[in-house]
């Protein structure tokens, strides 16, 4: 059975009594929330290991919610929303979130999502080597991510990506092949996703998307790690 520690956040209650009644069911400690303002104070409290986070709540919304979360932590997000417009994912993974499911959802689909979550954000199994790309430098066994000297705070989803692209370097990393690795095996499709990861982490590793020294686009089938290691 599981241990981990769930957040359900949900201005609706019976979303709430359903996802507490199927997560409790699943062997998960869960705590629910009506507003993003209880959220945090129970973020505070509670420091679940994973949170389900209605994006469309009165007051203080979701994006906001998760904006707010991830000044302060890495948990594991993961957005409900009755949008599905390309530009509804981009804005929920922008604000920080791992993962997105449009409502109505199927209950088996949202707890496989969880489970994939919650394995990203845990420890790395065997220790691996310090690897070191000119001012870069990741720490895969302590799973620590330095620029210039300076952590780097990586979301676990950030971070599984780039460990997925600097333990295949040179190697074209298909969408598919990716979000599988990352996000677990039913994903495929989503490459919304990858796009928005791609982004961030460029960003945050310093890497200028119009002349990559690490992360290198290839058009319509996936990426490349090119960094030249040390």
């Amino acid at each position: 059975m599981n241990s981990a520690r769930i957040l359900v956040v949900d201005d609706d209650p019976q979303i709430r009594r359903v996802l507490r009644t199927a997560l409790i069911a699943q062997g998960y400690e869960v705590t629910d929330a009506r507003n993003g303002e209880e959220a945090i104070e129970k973020m505070r409290d509670e420091k679940p290991d994973l949170v389900i986070l209605d994006m469309n709540m009165p007051r203080m919304n979701g994006l906001e919610t998760c904006r707010s979360v991830r000044t302060t932590s890495d948990v594991p997000i993961i957005m409900l929303t009755v949008r599905d417009a390309e530009s509804d994912k981009v804005g929920a993974l922008d604000a920080g979130a791992d993962d997105y499911v449009t409502k109505p959802f199927a209950m088996e689909e949202l707890l496989a999502r969880a489970r994939a979550a919650l394995r990203r954000a845990g420890p790395d199994e065997p220790p691996q080597p310090t690897l070191t790309y000119g001012r870069l430098e990741i720490d895969l066994a302590r799973r620590l991510v330095t620029l210039d000297g300076e952590q780097l705070h990586l979301t676990p989803t950030e971070y599984a990506l780039l460990e997925a692209l600097v333990s295949n370097p040179g190697k074209l990393l298909t969408h598919q092949w990716l979000l599988r690795r990352v996000w677990g095996q039913g994903y495929g499709t989503e490459t919304t996703y990858l796009r928005t990861y791609v982004r961030a982490l460029r960003r945050k590793l310093g890497d200028d998307a119009s002349s990559p020294e690490l992360i290198v686009t290839e058009p319509g089938v996936g990426y490349r790690w090119v960094g030249e290691g040390v």
